[in-house]
């Protein structure tokens, strides 16, 4: 039996064994190291984009004023009695009394004065014949308005016509209802400047005798605003005295820059909020005023504004507490857009002259060039660069660029 021979220069097997530790250790602190300086997947908000409804607006501050007010100013000198009214009370045309004077203290009419009195009653019905004119003219224009407008919605029910039509019909409509109810105004207010007239000629004297009185009436229905002066005293021609006016009827104005008012046409559609109630209100522009005026900004800079008028188009039963000189929000709408593409605007930006934006494909960020429509501030219209379903990247930051690994995080688009 041959004896086993010991070769001192052969490899120990228990030597290999005690060195594999040390390797796999090695390899997984490798492993590590690479893991950590690896470069991991940026956070990043996102958002669909999808087809819908786009309404672009102009918001600024607006308050409500009485369309139709009319201050009552004393027609003679003389001695005024005190009022009984204060602001709120309810008056009514042609009955209610809203000041007396006892006109003792007036000088009396000379033949000149006289002649100058009787002409102003003569203007005066003139001025009343001219208020009738008008209220006739505008019956019929609101006559003709009412009916154009039944038939453009047949039409429209047909589809024979567009919705810019049926809207326009509309507009047309409402403005001639106002039109009218103004044209009743300036009667109502002619009649009792004549009756205002004729009082110059004369009054009449009390029962016992006393100074002569010269009471004046309302000259429309509504409520007093204002009472300029609350005591009796005597007091010059022409001092104002009472400001009367419908609360029920009213109107916003709203001071834009001039720059927005030029895309701003009459008949456009406005929301009113925070005026209190818990619905917002309806509104639509009847005119914007031709010519700006300079305001100074909360910040001390200068700006151009302009004045937009707009109606209430809501009943009164929903907003019987909104009174006049009250404060609104008011969203005018210059621009419509039905059944486009549309993502938030903070997911466009402008780089080398032109419109990209980010779109998350296959876990990595795609930049594109996109074309944009319109836009309200929040969210913009894409004309072309996406399709419906397209993941887009909301606020991009510097440190991400073209092929970057990114991890969503959704947001919602839907404001």
């Amino acid at each position: 039996m041959p004896s086993a021979t010991f070769d001192p220069n052969a490899p120990d097997p228990r030597r290999r064994r005690r060195r594999w530790p040390k390797f796999a250790a090695l390899a997984v602190l490798l492993a590590l190291i690479v893991a950590g300086l690896w470069p991991r997947p940026l956070p990043v908000e996102t958002a669909v984009a999808t087809i819908g409804d786009l309404r672009v607006t102009v918001d600024e501050d607006g308050r409500t004023r009485v369309r139709n007010r009319y201050t009552l100013s004393a027609p003679v000198s003389g001695q005024l009695i005190r009022p009984p009214f204060k602001a709120g009370a309810p008056v009514e045309a042609g009955k209610t009394v809203l000041a007396a004077f006892e006109t003792a203290a007036a000088a009396p009419l000379d033949a000149r004065a006289r002649a100058q009195a009787e002409a102003r009653v003569q203007a005066a019905v003139n001025a009343r014949d001219q208020a009738q004119a008008r209220l006739r003219a505008a019956g019929t224009t609101g006559e003709l308005a009412a009916t154009e407008l039944r038939r453009a919605r047949e039409l429209a029910d047909r589809d024979v016509i567009s919705a810019q039509e049926l809207d326009t019909a509309v507009a047309r409509e409402a403005t001639a209802r106002e039109e009218l109810r103004a044209a009743e105004f300036g009667l109502n207010i002619a009649t009792f400047e004549l009756a205002q007239a004729e009082a110059l000629l004369g009054g009449h004297a009390t029962e016992d005798g006393g100074a002569p009185l010269l009471a004046l009436t309302a000259p429309v229905g509504g409520r007093v605003l204002r009472v300029f002066e609350e005591s009796a005293r005597l007091v010059p021609m022409g001092a104002p005295l009472v400001e009367i006016g419908d609360p029920a009827d009213l109107e916003v104005v709203i001071e834009v820059l001039s720059r927005d008012a030029v895309a701003i046409q009459p008949g456009a559609d406005v929301v009113l909020d925070h005026w209190g109630g818990d619905e917002p209100l309806r509104a639509r522009v009847r005119l914007v005023e031709p010519a700006g005026f300079t305001k100074i900004s909360a910040l001390g800079v200068e700006e151009q504004r302009v004045n937009v008028i707009a109606d209430i188009t809501d009943p009164v039963e929903l907003r019987p507490t909104l009174g006049d000189g009250y404060r609104v929000e008011a969203r005018v709408v210059t621009a419509k857009a039905k059944g486009v593409l549309t993502v938030p605007g903070g997911a466009l930006f402008q780089q080398a002259g032109r419109w990209r934006c980010y779109v998350v494909a296959d876990g990595r960020a795609e930049l594109r060039d996109v074309t944009p429509g319109y836009s309200n501030g929040l969210t913009i219209e894409i004309r072309e660069g996406l399709a419906e379903g397209d993941e887009v990247i909301v606020y991009p930051g510097d440190k991400l660029s073209d092929g970057a690994r990114v991890e969503t995080l959704r947001v919602d688009n839907t404001r």
